[in-house]
């Protein structure tokens, strides 16, 4: 039965360590697999999750969810170990990250002038934060003595410290000032903490105001790219940005002018 199969497979994720995010698009990927077999006459099997992958008009990072979800149900609650070996994934797309110059950034702080605002732009791009890291910052979390931020179970349940700038620091402080808090998070909204449409939305915004289709994680991009156009070492930037593997963060050099710059048009 579709939610007794659902139950389990939540119940494996938390046993796995599974973040309540991945838990719900696993549940969710699941659901719409089971009511797809139920719709079609269907058994559970790989060859179902074959033509219903056909089937998904959607993205190759949206398909690898997909499949992962699926991936996940067949061995944990179907117990089918040779899912991955029927069913085929989609090679992942080696896209280089969009990166936004210095200069645009200069121009997106110096067009917001709504506080709130420009503390979104600055810590997703001056700290390298990552959207749902953003929304989940508390204020106990920011040390003004040392100008450091502890991001707290990041991705992959992992804690980090990263940068507070100089400017991020002042506003912050004028931030706090001005505003009186309900809750014990960095950004509020109307009915608690800022939700992820709030602040994809604020950004849209501020990058509509210098001409560019700006999105969250293209902050982070240029946060990891300019530090290591400044000489910092990789490693580091690897810390800051909480990367397990030292290969996630390489792909910066591939967008990175430093070496670039040097070499002369023949």
């Amino acid at each position: 039965k579709t939610e007794e199969c659902l139950q389990e497979l939540r119940n494996s994720c938390d046993l796995w360590g599974y973040s309540p995010q991945t838990k719900k698009a696993y549940a969710y990927h699941t659901r719409k697999y089971l009511e797809f077999c139920e719709k079609s006459s269907l058994s559970p099997s790989p060859e179902s999750v074959k033509s219903y992958l056909l089937l998904q008009n959607v993205s190759v990072n949206s398909s690898r969810l997909l499949y992962a979800s699926l991936k996940f149900f067949f061995i944990e609650v179907l117990h089918q170990q040779e899912f991955a070996e029927k069913v085929p994934i989609k090679k992942k797309q080696k896209q280089l990250p969009k990166v936004i110059s210095q200069e645009k950034i200069k121009q997106m702080l110096f067009a917001t002038t709504n506080i709130k605002h420009k503390i979104i732009l600055e810590l997703l791009y001056s700290s390298g934060l990552r959207l749902s890291e953003l929304i989940h910052l508390k204020r106990k979390d920011l040390d003004f003595d040392r100008n450091l931020i502890s991001v707290r179970l990041g991705k992959g349940a992992k804690d980090r410290l990263t940068l507070m700038s100089e400017s991020l620091k002042m506003d912050l402080l004028r931030y706090y000032s001005e505003y009186s808090f309900t809750t014990e998070f960095v950004l509020e909204g109307r009915e608690g903490k800022y939700t992820k449409k709030s602040v994809q939305a604020v950004i849209k915004s501020i990058g509509e105001k210098v001409g560019i289709r700006l999105t969250p994680h293209m902050l982070r991009h240029s946060f990891a790219t300019h530090l290591l156009e400044q000489g910092t070492d990789i490693r580091y930037i690897q810390t800051l940005l909480g990367h397990s593997d030292l290969k996630t963060t390489e792909i910066y050099t591939k967008v990175s002018k430093k070496d670039l710059s040097k070499i002369k048009s023949p």
